[in-house]
């Protein structure tokens, strides 16, 4: 008998550098394509895939800012980096047969639907995959925080947290030859220890609405496929 997925509907966050590949800024459309292809065989089980893009890849409000920018107005700049990064993973999921929606919490309505959450269930449930957009639309948060609230605006059963690491550790194992990594853990550790899973308002509201996370490396993007079905990828995040 086939395995089933263990969801029915995921919301996935790439970071924008995660799109970068080696080149670590742009775009190397060697990862995006291996990525849609993932998500596509994630929709043809069955499963509803929202998926939210940073924008790291062009532009990282606060750090490129450096004081020079008006905070406002480098988040800004932030999100119009993630709508670029959206349009561009829906023209190869387009390319690849995939039904794909870009939706943006700032309306740009020649290239993207206005982000509305009636409409973005409505298109999940076509089994389309929808691309969300500017974050959250407001500055001071971040797109772990969008991811988050989206999540929960959808009814998501998890959030798979696509990084550049594969699950979370005690301490950065880059700096850190003893640093241990957890299969699973929960919100309240990942708070108390301060670790860099997401930021804390992104980890709270994951806590405050029950949304298990599961952390896992996107440099094989099968692990979205894998994270889907169940399979033991990665950490989990829980209460």
């Amino acid at each position: 008998m086939e395995a089933k997925p263990k969801y029915k509907r995921v919301l996935l966050k790439i970071s924008g550098e995660a799109l970068a590949g080696e080149k670590h800024t742009g775009l190397d459309f060697k990862v995006i394509s291996d990525v849609s292809r993932a998500v596509g065989r994630c929709a043809a089980l069955g499963v509803q895939v929202g998926v939210v893009i940073g924008g790291g890849n062009f532009w990282r409000g606060v750090k490129d800012g450096e004081g020079k920018i008006e905070r406002t107005r480098a988040d800004h700049m932030g999100m119009l980096a993630t709508a670029m990064n959206c349009l561009a993973v829906a023209d190869v999921m387009g390319q690849q047969g995939i039904d794909v929606r870009v939706q943006t919490a700032i309306e740009m309505k020649p290239i993207a639907e206005p982000y509305i959450r009636l409409r973005a269930m409505h298109h999940l449930e076509k089994g389309r995959v929808v691309l969300f957009g500017c974050g959250t639309g407001s500055p001071f948060f971040s797109t772990d925080t969008a991811a988050v609230l989206r999540a929960a605006e959808i009814g998501a059963d998890a959030i798979l947290l696509a990084k550049n690491i594969d699950g979370v550790y005690s301490a950065d194992p880059r700096l850190d030859e003893n640093a241990v990594k957890y299969d699973a853990i929960t919100y309240d550790e990942v708070l108390r220890q301060h670790l860099a899973v997401m930021d804390s308002t992104a980890t709270s509201l994951s806590m405050d609405n029950d949304i298990p996370v599961i952390v896992f490396a996107l440099k094989d993007p099968e692990n979205i496929v894998r994270a889907v079905m169940g399979e033991k990828v990665g950490t989990v995040v829980t209460k």
